[in-house]
């Protein structure tokens, strides 16, 4: 059970969408995220672990990396 701190008030829409995104998006398109853990995966963590905004700036960082010109392989969050 999540404990209701101003940082996971904050975080609660984000994680809502990146959920939402992962059960009712995902599953319908291939495959493509060049990481592990996945992209949205990572978000959540990053959210979860950083806050708002140093977790979803490195989300963001994250996500804009992932194309066949950017990194791919084990990415864990720091």
């Amino acid at each position: 059970m999540m404990k209701w701190t101003l940082k996971n008030i904050l975080i609660s829409p984000f994680v809502f969408l990146v959920r939402f995104y992962q059960v009712a998006i995902s599953p319908y398109t291939p495959a493509a995220c060049r990481y592990s853990p996945t992209c949205s995966q990572y978000t959540l963590e990053a959210l979860k672990k950083h806050g708002l905004f140093k977790g979803g700036w490195m989300a963001v960082k994250r996500i804009a990396s992932c194309n066949p010109w950017g990194g791919s392989g084990y990415d864990p969050v720091p």
